[in-house]
């Protein structure tokens, strides 16, 4: 029976192949199918196992089943407890017709179909005890706009979670799962870990906490990608149907496997609803509130001007020379980091970046007739983009096309994506004492106008600043921020504005914020 189990993994596993092979990437992509490897659904479905009763009966149900990997990992690690049905559903025919051909004679029953239109049965002895599923992971731009309100709707009158329009299908898929799952079952859903952080996955962290016992959340090393073509950070989240005690905690692990991860620790759901970001857990713990200064105090963080097509909009000073563009609008702009060797930025008289590439933003909001008329050179430049610039998005949506954001140097600049796993530094912070401006490539740091005025007293306070933020714990940083698979972390300017910021205040000569509050108090009066 082992040898018959094993066979029939390798045919699964063959056949899901072939029939990837047969879709291309961007097919798949957009569907959100991305298959379960064998030995991970083997995992997962050990360790469901272990969290259901031995005296509860075995009704499987995966919602988005493919070719039937978890499926096939009951069948190789139920350990002789009897399955009593299993159920999926596949909206895909060219996944569902080979699976259902490929299961005959099993007692899985594969409705090829789309499971958020069906309705499930009223019967809580009809519903799944063990629900695992590995949804579609389609983002919410793939889903239009009837759709996405169809989809909001079912999500609330199921579950009672009031879904953003910016969740992605794996949200609706959970949601809407809750009326098909028996009272006490147990769901494992392996899906992406950032809606942890995002503000989308706020109300469906409510629902963890509020609506269902929310177990344990393992979070992969996102170095160790688990689907070979989908770079995302992956997380299973483990649940009983039932409502959570009121001192409940969950266990957070990190790494390795569910049943030998490298960290792990027990938070309680008072502290889960205190937080924003849960991917912290276990390795930053809970965090106490933090009530001094934010570098949001000191600092106004921006993202760096997005051109619409740098290609055509950033030009080098050797193509700005030779097209003989009016330097009266190029403003100077930033290269990427790896044209930048040293964390401090040098100027020439001019304010242009002492750095072996120099680019250029064309920078222009004046009148089209007016520029046809008084700057020949540059309406031909222009020109050349009409046709393949001008109706991107981001131009078209302009009040002319080729005017850029309002985006001046600024003092000290952060690249905003960095890696965790062979980086010192994640995250780099440039003292920027040029007049470039900068990409969304990077975030800008503006001082406050508190800090600003201090400045002026603090003679070399810009640079103190500047070496303190490259000082900041790399752990800081990253816990304050978000991760992708592969190890890519990303900082959003209000994530880098949460970061505590109480030593660089002291360094120019700040009063802690609570006196500051209390003079502000006092001057309102």
């Amino acid at each position: 029976m082992r040898q018959l189990i094993e066979d029939l993994e390798m045919h699964r596993s063959a056949l899901q192949a072939r029939l990837d092979s047969q879709k291309t990437s961007a097919e798949r992509n957009r569907l959100g199918q991305f298959a379960t490897p064998t030995q991970l659904a083997r995992d997962v479905l050990t360790y469901g196992l272990s969290l259901l009763p031995e005296t509860m009966p075995i009704r499987f149900f995966d919602p988005a089943i493919g070719t039937g990997s978890f499926y096939s990992a009951l069948r190789s690690t139920s350990t002789g407890r009897p399955v009593k049905s299993a159920q999926g559903f596949e909206i895909d025919p060219h996944y569902g017709e080979p699976a259902r051909a490929l299961w005959q004679g099993t007692p899985l029953d594969i409705k090829i179909t789309d499971f958020t239109r069906q309705t499930a049965a009223a019967a809580d002895s009809k519903k799944a005890t063990l629900l695992i599923c590995n949804p579609p992971y389609v983002r919410h731009h793939h889903l239009n706009g009837a759709e996405k309100i169809r989809l909001q709707s079912a999500a609330l009158e199921t579950a009672h979670i009031r879904l953003s329009g910016l969740s992605g299908l794996y949200c609706y898929f959970m949601a809407l799962a809750h009326s098909w799952m028996s009272e006490g079952g147990v769901a494992g859903w392996l899906i992406p870990s950032e809606f942890m952080d995002v503000n989308y996955g706020r109300m469906l962290k409510q629902y963890l906490l509020r609506d269902v016992t929310l177990l344990h959340i393992h979070r992969f090393d996102p170095n160790n990608v688990q689907f070979d073509d989908a770079l995302v950070s992956s997380a299973v989240v483990w649940f009983r149907k039932e409502k959570p005690p009121v001192d409940h905690h969950v266990m957070f692990s990190y790494g390795g496997t569910m049943r030998a991860p490298t960290l792990t620790s027990r938070v309680s759901i008072h502290d889960l609803r205190c937080s924003d970001k849960w991917t912290k857990f276990p390795k930053y713990g809970p965090s106490i509130e933090h009530e001094g200064y934010r570098l949001a105090d000191l600092f106004a963080i921006k993202r760096g001007l997005a051109t619409g097509s740098n290609d055509f909009f950033i030009v080098d000073e050797a193509k700005a020379n030779s097209l003989n563009l009016p330097w009266r609008f190029l403003r100077p702009v930033l290269p990427s980091t790896r044209y930048i060797k040293a964390d401090e930025i040098n100027a020439d008289s001019a304010g242009v970046p002492l750095l072996d590439k120099r680019l250029f933003l064309i920078d222009c909001d004046r009148p089209e007739e007016e520029i046809a008329r008084e700057q020949p050179v540059l309406w031909a430049y222009l020109q050349t983009g009409v046709e393949r610039v001008a109706p991107r998005y981001l131009c078209r949506s302009r009040r002319i096309w080729y005017g850029q954001e309002r985006r001046p140097a600024a003092p000290i600049v952060c690249t905003y994506l960095g890696r965790s796993d062979h980086e010192r530094r994640p995250f780099r912070f440039l003292l920027n004492n040029s007049q470039a401006t900068a990409t969304n490539v990077y975030l800008m740091l503006y001082p406050q106008p508190l800090l600003a005025k201090q400045l002026m007293l603090c003679p070399g306070g810009m640079r103190s600043l500047w070496q303190a933020l490259n000082s900041i714990e790399r752990d800081t940083l990253l816990g304050n921020g978000r991760v992708y698979g592969g190890g890519l972390h990303k900082l959003e300017p209000r994530e880098l504005g949460n970061v505590p910021a109480d030593s660089l205040a002291a360094l120019v000569g700040l009063k802690p914020k609570a006196w500051q509050l209390e003079l502000i108090g006092k001057t309102a009066t």
